[in-house]
């Protein structure tokens, strides 16, 4: 019997242990702009998927968002579009999400003010250096205009959103775009703005007062003093 005692007692405290048990998660050198808002967000949710990543089947809204992100390239840029099958998580015979909603959605586009605004640059990739680590992600759009001085450039860079019920998207997103397109092009970030377009309504929105470089990489660093 104190055997049996004895090893209760050695199994409840590694139970205990095991429950009380911190893991430190370090932040990855290379992270993705989806990551940092997240580290914003949810630095605890965060850590626990960087500790145990697994794999996301890709959901019917993120499959035809993807499809509306092809159509608006090829339409600007006279890209090939994919086939369906060519999506990931696609078999063959999948009703693919609602081919009407995606019609819904392309029609819908054709009635915001951009329709007919030719991009400057249609998803392009961008990785810039935060605090000592890469953040990497991709514009959906960017709009170029001769600046009202008459030298050089100003730019919109536009985040297409649609979902049929999208919130209020983070403004850490174009924070993070904004600053990283003008850091590549070498011009102030007062002449480069960012917006949300919510496709389904025609929506832009504009956020003020995004992060500038200190405030990303205090985030970086997790100083939130």
């Amino acid at each position: 019997m104190a055997s049996w005692d004895r090893d209760l007692d050695a199994l409840a405290g590694e139970l205990r242990r095991a429950r009380a048990g911190v893991r430190d998660v370090s932040l990855p050198m290379s992270l993705t702009a989806t990551q940092l808002m997240r580290l914003a967000a949810d630095p605890d949710g965060l850590a626990r998927e960087l500790a145990r990543p697994l794999p996301r089947p890709p959901a019917p809204a993120a499959r035809r968002g993807t499809r509306f992100h092809a159509w608006v390239e090829s339409r600007f840029d006279a890209r090939p579009l994919f086939a369906p099958e060519d999506l990931p998580g696609i078999e063959p015979g999948d009703d693919i999400a609602d081919e009407r909603d995606l019609t819904a959605l392309k029609d819908a586009f054709l009635r915001t003010p951009y329709a007919d605004r030719g991009p400057y640059r249609v998803e392009e990739p961008f990785q810039i250096l935060l605090a000592g680590r890469i953040v990497r992600g991709r514009i959906d759009a960017v709009y170029r205009e001769p600046a009202p001085d008459g030298r050089g450039h100003t730019y919109e860079l536009l985040d297409w959103k649609t979902g049929r019920d999208p919130g209020r998207a983070d403004p850490l997103q174009l924070a993070i775009y904004r600053l990283a397109w003008a850091e590549r092009e070498g011009v102030p970030l007062e002449r480069v703005r960012a917006a949300f377009l919510y496709v389904r309504t025609g929506e832009v929105i504009r956020p003020a007062g995004l992060p500038d470089r200190a405030a990303l990489e205090r985030l970086v660093r997790g100083d939130t003093g």
